[in-house]
């Protein structure tokens, strides 16, 4: 059984950077943001954020090329790299990007690990709720608070009418209308939407048992590969129905729910949003 926080990250190779990195980038953005930001004010407002966005980024980057120099690196903000070691580095420095620039506690970093393709290790936190994440393949999914530790399990025996399923929205305007209209097909199924507007935070929840589902289109491997990884772990489903492409579709639940949630995003016309949008732009 594991008892302590370096326990767990010695379970795997990279665990204590992975963590180190998430730690240090998380402590960066919640120290370094200004009490307050004009939201009306480009270079005050969303300027801002890129730039906290970037050098959480340069932060993580150098913490790993200078323990790591031959392993590859995927990151939102560019920093792209082709390594030799078959590690393959997947991170997303500041999820929740909206939520950061008002100030509100729903954002994080995650920090996923590949191995020869495989997504072994997983690390998120989110500063401001003083909760972070961590999957090991093969050994589970865990919250860390104060490092204490708690084994994550999914919820069990709902039905799709009794879920609560969080969802997320696109930055692009016409995104978001494609999904809204999913989403009113689907609230008369359901019991409620949960949106909190970071998918990290969405798929940690689900993880942790306070949601029942997540789904959402246009991801990209930043904003998943952990989350996904802890999730599973934790006992939950992970799929991408469109051609296995979490980045299209990713649909996540409780086992119990799972062919039926699908099911019921199938029938709003969540399969078909990609190929509407592609016919708008």
């Amino acid at each position: 059984m594991i008892k302590s926080l370096d326990s767990l990250l010695d379970q795997h190779e990279l665990g204590q950077l992975a963590w180190k990195c998430a730690q240090s980038a998380g402590t960066f953005l919640k120290n370094e943001r200004p009490r307050n930001i004009d939201i009306d004010t480009k270079s005050s407002g969303s300027d801002l954020v890129s730039e906290m966005d970037r050098g959480a980024e340069a932060l993580i980057v150098d913490l790993i090329t200078t323990s790591r120099p031959d392993d590859s690196i995927l990151g939102e903000e560019g920093s792209d790299r082709i390594g030799t070691s078959g590690v393959r580095w997947v991170i997303d420095p500041l999820d929740g990007t909206v939520n950061y620039l008002f100030g509100i506690p729903l954002w994080g970093v995650s920090i996923a690990v590949e191995v020869d393709g495989v997504v072994t290790l997983g690390v998120i936190t989110i500063p401001e709720t003083n909760k972070s994440y961590v999957g090991i393949s093969s050994v589970g999914s865990f919250c860390v608070s104060d490092e204490s530790l708690e084994a994550l399990q999914v919820r069990s025996g709902s039905e799709v009418k009794n879920a609560l399923i969080a969802t997320g929205f696109g930055y692009s305007s016409v995104r978001r209308g494609l999904q809204a209209e999913v989403v009113a097909s689907v609230l008369p199924q359901i019991a409620d939407i949960r949106r909190s507007g970071c998918a990290v935070v969405d798929l940690c929840w689900l993880a942790s048992g306070f949601i029942d589902g997540y789904f959402e289109t246009g991801l990209n491997p930043w904003d998943y590969s952990a989350g996904a990884l802890i999730v599973a772990l934790a006992g939950g489903r992970v799929e991408a129905p469109i051609d296995n492409d979490l980045g299209k579709l990713l649909i996540s639940s409780t086992p119990e729910i799972f062919e039926r949630l699908e099911q019921v995003l199938i029938a709003a016309g969540a399969l078909d949003l990609l190929v509407k949008e592609s016919q708008i732009l």
